[in-house]
């Protein structure tokens, strides 16, 4: 037996003791489970009942579940000790915030500042009763941190609110301040939060809450009507609030209603403000006027997303002075992201700038991303797989297996209670070095945890495990499928990693389900149309049935788009129609393609999907062709295509 062999042999053993331990009887189980039923249910005597039959692994879980239930009226003493007896898990940290949430709304300052800074993860929460604690202490910096919370398009957290009032009261916060709220919160569709906001306006200022409803609900007939009065700032707000509603849906008949009548009502800062929304607006619209319409804004700010939106409709447009001009305006954090590092290196390139856009693209060169890779071939350096770090030692296994942590996650994962294994899994791995991230990797495969095997080899920093990162279960099932439909092995298995990371029962929120992650009107369409006899939606967790069904679909895609791989991918998530919808009346660079797609999950799918596939085709040994060259050029022909297909 060879001594990598005797590596696998050994976790195998280290992890069936821990199953064993953590499952105790099958009665035990139950036990367990229906306890965490009573928990979820808020069954307090249920709950204690079943916690006297349980001797477990997981008893810290029942613990904390019968604590969390009655936390309003624990003993700080008994918190205290449920606290140290589990200092360091992932457990203390879910108790501990909630616990200071508790704090915070009772005002038991003094509690709170004891134990708040145990806690690990930042949580805006918990963090606005941290300001109000400093605030009360007279501490005069939290002022600049709560109008950071304030000026972020979210209901505002409960432990600012009294800040929020006495700042208001003071003058650290003005009617312009509120207002400035007010269009971030109409602009992100939280409209009952924006009518709470609208209230708090100066009495000569505020719509009335009716009158936003009816400029939200019928901007156009609002408009038409001109029940606002534009000699007033609630007037003009009204109007900004059914333009921006419009404009969601119709950008450019918000603009025309706009240029029609309103904006030489409007002073110039407000028309600025209107125009960089119609802009963004019109730019996730892919409408090619939207580039001046940004200009039309002039110099006033714009937030990240707004400079993002207009640097997309500028790389639809092949404006590349105005990508680079948007990519610079905007903050140090944003413009240091890979995607904007890359989009200015090409800028730079397109504008004859060679050194300055090599530079760039170099600092991406050699990340193993979607634009790492693009970066990389840009400058004509092929992909180079990392060289396979040296197998975890049996020692190294061992020591992995044994902490506590990783095996409640995996007793955790063997039980069904996914949420809480991958909690879990995650909290105890977040400070491994690359050595115990590679056998933590290696125990998760062991243990038929793939998602958790490839999210940890994807952590690591200098030593890497490829065949981790981007593993072939269900090989024999997989490759049949491609076979028979085919498909390009390497996008098979791109695509079901960034599916469901092959975890066979997956099911999704949208109710989605298996290794391709098939929602039921498509899945029941296609057994129909291959003729899989006796199907029905409980066999969509067989990796068999639910392979056979997602490899016809992927080839439909595929055919309905001309065979570019980018589109597919789109279609797969967010349907054939979108992604028709999203080509452009010109041919366009499948990169540009992919980056401006307006829906931002799919967006990032699409790009996942079609790294994965460049890397398994690298690993599996396949078609070594460019991302760029799998990317191609999108243009009317496959849309053509994609429409006589459907």
């Amino acid at each position: 037996m060879t001594i990598w062999l005797r590596a696998i042999f050994t976790a195998i053993l280290v992890a069936l003791p821990i199953a064993a331990s953590a499952a105790g009887s099958l009665s035990q189980d139950r036990a367990l489970l229906a306890a965490h039923d009573a928990f979820l249910a808020g069954d307090k005597a249920k709950l204690a009942r079943h916690a006297e039959k349980i001797g477990h692994t997981l008893d810290s879980y029942v613990t904390f579940w019968r604590l969390r239930l009655r936390l309003e009226e624990a003993d700080p003493g008994e918190l205290r000790g449920f606290l140290a007896r589990n200092e360091g898990t992932v457990l203390a940290e879910r108790l501990r915030r909630d616990w200071l949430l508790v704090l915070g709304k009772r005002g038991q300052w003094e509690i709170f500042r004891k134990e708040y800074p145990a806690l690990v993860k930042a949580d805006p929460d918990v963090a606005c009763y941290a300001l109000q604690e400093r605030w009360r202490r007279q501490d005069a910096s939290v002022s600049a941190e709560v109008k950071s919370f304030f000026m972020t398009p979210r209901a505002l957290p409960a432990g600012c609110a009294p800040v929020v009032d006495a700042m208001l009261l003071s003058g650290e916060l003005t009617p312009r301040d509120l207002r400035d709220r007010f269009r971030l919160l109409v602009q992100a569709n939280l409209m009952t939060e924006a009518r709470r906001i609208a209230e708090r306006l100066p009495s000569n200022q505020a719509p009335s809450g009716i009158q936003i409803e009816n400029a939200a609900a019928t901007p156009v007939r609002f408009l038409e009507r001109s029940d606002a009065d534009l000699n007033t700032l609630a007037g003009r707000e009204l109007a900004i609030v059914a333009l921006t509603r419009l404009a969601r849906i119709d950008p450019r008949n918000a603009v025309s209603i706009w240029n029609g009548r309103l904006r030489e009502r409007f002073p110039l800062e407000d028309q600025q403000y209107t125009w960089a929304m119609l802009a963004t607006s019109g730019a996730y619209h892919h409408l090619p006027e939207a580039v001046d319409w940004f200009n039309n804004a002039g110099e006033m700010p714009l937030s990240d997303e707004q400079l993002a939106w207009r640097t997309r409709i500028a790389l639809r447009q092949g404006n590349w002075p105005e990508v680079k001009n948007a990519i610079e305006r905007m903050s140090p954090t944003e413009r240091n992201e890979p995607v904007w590092i890359y989009w200015l290196g090409r800028s730079l390139l397109a504008l004859g700038a060679q050194e300055g856009g090599q530079a760039l693209l170099g600092r991406i060169a050699g990340e193993h991303h979607f634009y790492g890779r693009l970066a990389a071939e840009e400058l004509g350096m092929p992909l180079q797989i990392p060289k396979k770090a040296t197998k975890p030692t049996r020692e190294e296994l061992a020591e992995v297996a044994s902490l506590p942590g990783m095996q409640r996650s995996l007793a955790l994962y063997r039980l069904g209670l996914l949420t809480e294994a991958s909690a879990e899994w995650l909290w105890n791995v977040r400070r491994m070095n690359d050595r115990a991230l590679l056998a933590a990797a290696e125990l998760a495969r062991v243990n038929g945890s793939w998602d958790r095997a490839i999210n940890t080899a994807d952590r690591t920093v200098a030593e890497h495990d490829f065949t981790l990162r981007y593993p072939a279960p269900f090989v024999n099932v997989l490759s049949k499928q491609a076979r028979v439909r085919k498909l390009d092995e390497p996008l098979v298995f791109g695509l079901v990693r960034q599916e469901s990371r092959f975890i066979a029962n997956a099911k999704s929120s949208a109710g989605a389900s298996g290794l391709m992650q098939l929602m039921p009107s498509t899945a029941r369409l296609i057994a129909r149309k291959i003729g899989m006899k006796g199907f029905n939606m409980s066999r969509l967790g067989r990796p068999e049935v639910n392979a056979a069904l997602g490899a016809y679909y992927l080839r439909h895609v595929l055919d309905g788009f001309g065979g570019n791989p980018a589109l597919a991918a789109a279609a797969y998530n967010a349907g054939p129609g979108r992604a028709r919808r999203w080509c452009d009346a010109k041919p366009l660079e499948g990169a540009i393609y992919v980056e401006t797609i307006p829906f931002s999950e799919t967006r990032q799918y699409v790009k996942k999907v079609m790294a994965n596939t460049v890397y398994y085709a690298a690993v599996m040994g396949g078609d070594q062709r460019s991302l760029k060259s799998r990317l191609g050029t999108i243009d009317r022909a496959m849309v053509a295509k994609a429409d006589a297909a459907e």
